[in-house]
């Protein structure tokens, strides 16, 4: 038999402690990865499936409603559907989803996200208490929930998710009481209202009154699972363009250039593909990875730069289902519309998202130039009405030009290529660039003086 244990001694000693420590980790909800590597499970990619529905949904809805207040109604759906989907996924970063308890959450806010997506269609008509109703819930519950789970394992630790619980709360009653006034131009106004207040509240570091503010400390996440779930994000809406294309190819019926659509609207796509994971990807992951503040970058580069990004394929997605539909008939202001404000919409926002994970204060000059090229674009579309397919085509041209721009520059670089030629464009290129040099060094130092 043991002895009596000594006064002012520990009981069982480092076993015990260590067994404690095991236990409480049982117990705990958390990844507590501690910025390090949480890698991105099935129930996640499983969460994602009921986005597809919804990017579905948002792009028929803008098809259906293709007017500006049609497209600023799909941008407030838009931005809600976006928000719900992002604030699980900070969620997912610090929670579990191994654990029973957070599985039956991320089931539970399936569901609710399936609601939302299903009364889309109807978003400003008969389905627009539904949508309000599960979105609010979904936004509300799964804060609380966050909070209760870091609560019971450190106490104070979850007073972060409490504040984001509060804002949401503040915001309720403005989608609520939109769904609930049947004027469908006081519910625009009065969920503009609930999406102002709640994208806010990041920028402000959820500062609440009575709750104070977060600091970064308090946003340490998995830089590597963030940047993850955003890829898998746009490769969602890559993939439902590529739904939507299939789909209205296989529907049309038999016409000249219906074809070549079919390619220019896959070529596109690719693109797209293209210009984001080729180096935006791969430098957006190392960048939150390698930062020392993760959850800053989380929020500028992914929470925020994205939305642009995703927006941009959605429209673009559509444009892709119009030329399809009618590939020779000549531009109408609709289409010229769609595809130039969804390519700004795609290009800016991957230039922003670019510009800080590179971490050089301009943007991308081939995106950048991309952008000036859709001015000409533009004018020629409204004033000349090309047919549709060859209008597309140009934005196809374009959107490869700028891929082909970036490969070559960060694959040893089309100056240094030319200069191994000895070709005169590439001597003059260089003589330009380090006249600029001199020109900057002599403006700092006479600024120090």
């Amino acid at each position: 038999m043991a002895g009596p244990t000594e006064p002012g001694r520990p009981h069982g000693g480092i076993g015990a402690a260590l067994a404690a420590a095991e236990a409480r980790q049982r117990r705990s909800l958390l990844r507590n990865h501690g910025g390090g590597h949480a890698p991105v499970t099935n129930l996640e990619l499983f969460f994602d499936l009921v986005f597809v529905f919804a990017i579905t949904q948002l792009s028929h809805y803008l098809i259906a409603e293709l007017t500006p207040l049609g497209a600023l109604r799909t941008a407030v759906l838009f931005g809600a559907v976006w928000w719900a989907w992002m604030w699980t996924t900070w969620a997912t970063n610090w929670i579990d989803p191994d654990k029973v308890e957070v599985r039956l959450l991320l089931g539970v806010l399936m569901l609710l996200s399936l609601a939302m997506a299903a009364a889309i269609s109807q978003g400003f008509g008969a389905g627009a208490l539904l949508f309000a109703a599960a979105y609010v819930t979904l936004q509300v519950g799964r804060c609380l929930f966050v909070a209760w789970a870091m609560e019971r394992e450190d106490p104070g630790r979850g007073r972060n998710m409490i504040r984001a619980a509060a804002w949401f709360l503040t915001a309720a009653p403005f989608w609520l009481g939109g769904a609930l006034i049947g004027d469908p131009a006081w519910q625009l106004g009065l969920w503009l209202a609930a999406l102002a207040i709640e994208y806010t509240a990041p920028m402000v570091f959820l500062r609440y009154p009575g709750l104070g503010r977060s600091s970064p400390a308090d946003w340490i996440i998995s830089g590597a699972h963030m940047a993850e779930r955003c890829s898998l994000f746009i490769i969602i809406a890559l993939g439902e363009g590529l739904v939507i294309t299939g789909a209205t190819y296989s529907a049309a019926q038999s016409q000249s250039w219906l074809d070549a659509a079919l390619v220019m609207a896959f070529v596109s796509s690719f693109a797209m593909w293209w210009l984001y994971f080729d180096m935006g990807a791969k430098r957006g992951a190392r960048h939150i990875e390698s930062h020392s503040l993760p959850g800053l970058v989380g929020r500028q580069a992914f929470t925020y730069w994205h939305i642009p990004i995703v927006a941009g394929i959605i429209v673009l997605a559509v444009a892709d289902e119009l030329v399809l539909a009618h590939p020779h008939e000549p531009l109408h202001l609709d289409l010229l519309a769609i595809v130039i404000g969804g390519t700004v919409l795609f290009l800016g926002g991957l230039a922003g998202f670019k510009r800080i994970s590179s971490g050089n204060p301009w943007f991308p000059a081939s995106h950048a130039y991309g952008l000036y090229a859709l001015v000409p674009l533009a004018l020629w579309g409204w004033l000349a009405h090309p047919p549709s397919l060859i209008f597309f085509a140009a934005l196809v041209g374009i959107f490869a030009v700028i891929a082909v721009w970036e490969w070559g520059s960060f694959n040893g670089g089309w100056l240094e290529r030319m200069e191994r030629r000895n070709w005169w464009l590439g001597r003059a290129m260089r003589r330009e660039l380090e006249r600029r040099r001199d020109k900057r060094l002599a403006r700092e130092v006479a600024k120090g003086r």
